[in-house]
């Protein structure tokens, strides 16, 4: 690779094009071999992974437990996208697009699915009033913040995290024009967080979590490795914020489930029963699986 590179005329797929993930992507979308879900006791089935918009539905599922609402009860299983699960027939007949997360409903008279974090959090929103506005304005701010950050993380994720954190080699010219971008990104977090508690208004909502899962978990410095490089202490409203949000033991929760890297007391990959945070953490699976 080197940086006098001429597009041809058609392009034509490298499968050896390098980095991480070069080994899952392609051009062409459906599935790549057979391979059914799996079906808990819940009427709520997520087939995820803990990355930023596997946290998002989560947290989201944890909230509405912590408020109280029975019916939000979920099944958890880890889809392993570095292994292709995501190209499972199951897994696309849920999501043509194979990304995680994706949801289905088996409360409805028909089994509902729904993919695309955002739809996820707005279905879900919707289905038990929660943490979504029912004032119009509010739920319009709330609304635009939350497809504001679905908008924009292409940019920090496929942008910046790619170029920075993935590719094979390091080039200046995207690593700056990223970079710039997502300083962008934090400025206008941080300015709407200086005149507003949370982003949608007064109340945490379906927005915050959204972005959270996102910008709140690189202004801890916990994405790519990029904290120093992109000064995130220096944006002191999204620091207020994302330390509020970091403090509820729903998002706690949430951001163990369907996790399959770092410390063993904080992956849960698969999530059943509220016990399950309990008793089914890694750390206290691998003693078993190892004896």
């Amino acid at each position: 690779m080197s940086n006098d590179y001429v597009p041809p005329k058609v392009w034509e797929w490298d499968s050896e094009s390098g980095g991480q993930f070069a080994s899952i992507n392609r051009p062409i979308a459906g599935p790549t071999h057979d391979k059914e879900l799996p079906v808990g006791k819940h009427p709520l089935q997520l087939y995820s992974l803990a990355t930023p918009n596997g946290v998002k539905v989560t947290v989201m599922l944890e909230e509405l437990l912590e408020s109280g609402h029975a019916g939000a009860e979920y099944d958890a299983w880890l889809i392993k996208i570095g292994d292709g699960d995501q190209f499972g027939s199951g897994f696309v007949d849920v999501n043509p697009n194979s990304k995680i997360p994706a949801l289905m409903d088996h409360s409805t008279e028909k089994p509902t699915r729904v993919f695309e974090s955002g739809a996820i959090l707005l279905y879900l929103a919707e289905k038990f009033g929660a943490f979504l506005p029912s004032d119009p304005a509010a739920r319009t701010e709330t609304l635009s913040w939350l497809f504001w950050q679905m908008g924009s993380a292409p940019y920090l994720g496929g942008g910046f995290g790619h170029f920075y954190a993935y590719a094979p080699e390091k080039f200046e010219y995207p690593i700056n024009r990223f970079a710039m971008e997502v300083k962008r990104q934090l400025d206008v977090l941080d300015r709407r967080l200086g005149e507003s508690e949370y982003l949608g208004g007064a109340d945490y909502s379906i927005a915050d979590i959204a972005n959270w899962a996102w910008y709140g978990v690189l202004a801890q410095g916990k994405i790519y490795e990029a904290g120093e490089f992109l000064q995130v202490d220096s944006y002191k409203n999204v620091q207020r914020w994302q330390k509020a949000i970091a403090a509820r033991p729903a998002v706690q929760r949430g951001r163990m489930v369907n996790r399959a890297s770092g410390p063993l007391e904080e992956q849960l990959r698969e999530r059943h029963d509220a016990s399950d945070f309990e008793t089914r953490t890694q750390d206290k699976l691998e003693p078993a699986e190892n004896a």
